[in-house]
């Protein structure tokens, strides 16, 4: 067993304080990674940059008279709620080519991009809807993306390019369900259906830290984090009411461990393609995931955007002890 925590799925309600952790463990020398937090220095995945050029391409279809693809409209969910398996699936290849150092060169980041995500979306039995676009529409939406688009794969070839040798992946996201939801959550709503997406390479070396807020403060986060110019941040960016509600209004966390066979884990059952007497043939393999909570409802994160000159000594403490805390907890039960 590693001395460090090889891979952590970083998961909580929108602005609950997934980023804001991510920023303050990437402030930590190697030796407070190691004594105090149980982990090697981060290496970073997040879908939410995916859900932004989502939002951007249909955007830039709209200016040019076709249809939203991806969204029912600018402050309206997905089309199709399965694109929430076209999300995994990208993290899945971001974490399968951080494993093998693969970097790629590329002509058009954008039209890179657009192939991944048709790739993505037919791998969860989506159609391919960017191969729906005509050659000159789907030409001036990647002209008006290729810088953006070009800078996300630069700091994504950054990440792999780095070995992983001591370090920690965190894998950022946040899913949930309808205000009010009884449980369990229809797929693919929920942390169920998306956990169950991740790949075998991920499931088998992961443990779940949860930022605890109440959905709540969760929205009252939101609102107050959200800049008009802060959607490409994922420090200030803001998810509409809409889909607070319907999509974010509670989570099944709780529910999930309470299900689980295994104490302080969520159990993942995963089917998948194998070869048996020559046959092809599906089996199912289950993986407990170890889960441990920092409890941000008395948020312990918010100051972590501010610059880093600006940090309160206080502030630093609370949040480096409450952290340090689930960590530790987290590492002690993967063991």
């Amino acid at each position: 067993m590693s001395a460090f925590l090889d891979t952590i799925l970083l998961l909580a309600l929108p602005a609950s304080g997934k980023s804001e952790t991510r920023r303050y463990m990437e402030s930590l020398t190697p030796d407070q990674c190691k004594n105090d937090m149980c982990m090697g220095p981060t290496l970073q995945l997040d879908d939410y940059p995916y859900v932004h050029f989502m939002h951007r391409i249909d955007d830039e279809l709209k200016k040019r008279g076709w249809n939203y693809i991806f969204y029912g409209g600018p402050e309206r969910p997905f089309l199709d709620a399965f694109t929430w398996g076209t999300l995994i699936e990208l993290l899945n290849e971001d974490y399968d080519d951080l494993l093998k150092n693969k970097i790629y060169e590329v002509p058009s980041a954008a039209q890179f991009l657009f192939d991944r995500l048709d790739n993505a979306m037919a791998k969860v039995g989506l159609e391919r809807q960017m191969d729906k676009i005509p050659y000159g529409i789907r030409r001036d939406v990647a002209e008006a993306m290729e810088a953006e688009t070009r800078e996300h794969l630069i700091e994504k070839n950054k990440v792999s390019a780095q070995d992983k040798t001591g370090k920690t992946v965190v894998i950022e996201m946040a899913r949930g369900a309808v205000n009010g939801s009884a449980f369990p959550v229809t797929p693919p709503n929920g942390y169920q259906y998306s956990i169950t997406q991740f790949s075998h390479d991920i499931l088998s070396r992961s443990g779940i830290l949860y930022i605890w807020v109440t959905p709540e403060q969760s929205r009252q986060k939101n609102y107050e984090r959200a800049r008009p110019d802060g959607q490409s941040s994922i420090l200030n960016h803001g998810v509409p009411l809409e889909v607070m509600l319907g999509q974010y209004g509670c989570d099944d966390i709780d529910y999930l461990i309470s299900l689980s066979d295994k104490k302080d884990t969520i159990k993942v059952e995963k089917a998948f393609e194998t070869t048996k007497n020559g046959k092809r043939v599906y089996d199912t393999k289950a993986y407990h995931l170890p889960i441990a909570k920092f409890d941000n409802r008395e948020d312990l994160t918010t100051f972590v955007r501010e610059d880093k000159s600006k940090w309160n000594k206080a502030d630093v403490q609370k949040i480096h002890n409450g952290l340090s805390n689930a960590l530790k907890s987290l590492k002690a039960k993967m063991l």
